[in-house]
């Protein structure tokens, strides 16, 4: 998997999942007896066609052969989307891992799965966007569709706003994709507002809660229990889908949230207490964002595979010696000591009461005057 690497220099550098496995491995998480280690197999052209352009897979493999002759109009070549060598080989493996997954589920061979090096939810129909070349949790919504599954749930929590997977599935009633994201006025890709709620066949399965740059732990639990679990329970999906992007993180230079590692830890209990509690523990996690690979990646990944292997990491336990010498006769620095950032946790919600003044509760309120009418939930006091 560290074969995705556009540059040394680019934002999306494979270490942060080599750093993730390394950090999985000393703290024991890979040998425990419910979770077992799967290599990604390289997704077929013909799975990569259920969700993307049979055009765009051609392109993708021509600048894979010859990176030297960028396509700039499928995206490839870019500044952020440099191309390289065997490109879509390394895109195809990230893609297979969640396909993989998807298939697990449906096969009853597992509840829970985690693809940590998945997430690239910028990729659309027809073009690579955001560092995503293959979308990969749109092809394992696909797969759960093909195989059977009624409907199913993607959450994205990526700091910037899941576009390519909301745009797949934009007409298609079968899957409600809900985005909460840093508003597009002041980050990438420069949608996902409130407004944007599905095509004509599918109105209201398009949910995007988009707050303002700042926004901290205690606003961004406050939006996601304001929004999410009302709709999950009411659009009744059979698996959940997940995108865990830990850019929102305080340290991440490419988003301007204020996160810390301790609610993106608590937002991955959330969605798995929903995938528990509505769809009997159907959950397909994938990694995303997250560029500060060293502090923040790795800790909050951990977490995800620590939460779907059934027993959390407690935010007090150490960081494994062996794992934080390696980070720093690598990169020169110490990374933190502990596996949480001693952050307060507490948030408002929304039965407290609405709050016009307060920047979050206007953001949370336009994406609930949209959505909640369209399945009969009352924006106010649902």
């Amino acid at each position: 998997m560290l074969a995705y690497r556009f540059s040394e220099t680019h934002p999306m550098h494979p270490l942060r999942l080599e750093l993730t496995a390394r950090l999985c491995g000393d703290l024991g998480l890979f040998e425990r007896e419910n979770l077992r280690v799967v290599a990604p197999r390289l997704a077929t052209d013909d799975e990569l066609g259920r969700v993307h352009e049979p055009e765009y897979i051609t392109a993708v493999r021509a600048v894979s052969a010859h990176p030297e002759v960028p396509n700039e109009a499928r995206g490839l070549g870019t500044e952020d989307n440099p191309a390289y060598e065997g490109i879509h080989e390394a895109s195809a493996r990230l893609a297979g891992g969640s396909l993989q997954g998807a298939t697990a589920i449906l096969e009853e061979r597992a509840l829970h799965v985690v693809n940590f090096g998945g997430g690239m939810h910028h990729a659309a129909r027809g073009k690579a966007s955001g560092f995503c070349i293959y979308n990969d949790t749109a092809l394992a919504i696909q797969r759960l569709l093909d195989g059977g599954v009624s409907k199913v749930l993607y959450i994205d929590v990526d700091a910037h706003h899941g576009d390519g997977t909301e745009s797949i599935f934009w007409d298609d009633p079968r899957v409600m994709t809900i985005s909460l994201h840093e508003t597009g006025m002041s980050l990438f890709p420069g949608t996902g507002y409130a407004n944007e709620i599905g095509g004509p066949a599918a109105q209201g399965t398009a949910v995007n809660i988009a707050v303002p740059p700042r926004t901290g732990d205690a606003g961004w639990l406050r939006a996601f229990h304001a929004v999410v679990p009302q709709l999950a329970q009411a659009f009744a999906p059979e698996v959940i889908v997940s995108q865990h992007g830990c850019d929102g993180h305080k340290d991440d230079e490419l988003s301007n949230l204020r996160l810390s590692v301790d609610g993106q830890r608590q937002n991955a209990l959330d969605i798995c207490e929903l995938a528990d509690r509505l769809c009997a523990g159907r959950w397909i996690a994938t990694g995303g964002g997250g560029y500060n690979i060293t502090a923040v990646a790795p800790r909050a990944w951990s977490h995800l595979v620590a939460i779907a292997s059934g027993k959390p990491v407690p935010l007090a336990t150490p960081v494994p010696g062996p794992w934080r010498v390696y980070v720093h006769e690598r990169y020169g620095i110490w990374p933190p000591e502990f596996m949480g950032d001693n952050a307060e946790l507490w948030w408002r919600s929304w039965e407290v009461g609405y709050d016009p003044a307060d920047p979050v509760d206007r953001s949370i309120m336009a994406t609930r005057k949209e959505i909640f009418p369209l399945f009969g939930l009352d924006p106010w006091f649902d």
